[in-house]
């Protein structure tokens, strides 16, 4: 049997798990690019503090954090979509 009509057999007697499992990678995706969003932001701080810190590189690392950050939200939002899903299923 092909991998996808496997998945899609298990997505169809147990929708809930699958749909659970899926905010689940989605959950941690996003967490995780939260913390590294904040360790990264921290040691660029602690640079930047530093005698020899350099300033132009501050402006399009901080929007890139923004990035990161917003990303990261959206993909913790979409975990709380989907398991808000799972329980109507």
């Amino acid at each position: 049997m092909p991998f996808f009509q496997a998945a899609w057999v298990m997505y169809m007697n147990n929708s809930a798990l699958v749909l659970n499992s899926l905010a689940l990678f989605y959950a941690l995706c996003g967490g995780w690019l939260i913390i590294a969003t904040q360790l990264r932001t921290a040691r660029a701080v602690r640079l930047l503090s530093s005698p020899s810190g350099v300033m132009e590189e501050a402006a399009s690392a901080q929007r890139g954090n923004r990035l990161f950050m917003r990303v990261g939200g959206l993909c913790l939002g979409l975990a709380l979509l989907l398991s808000i899903a799972s329980a109507l299923v």
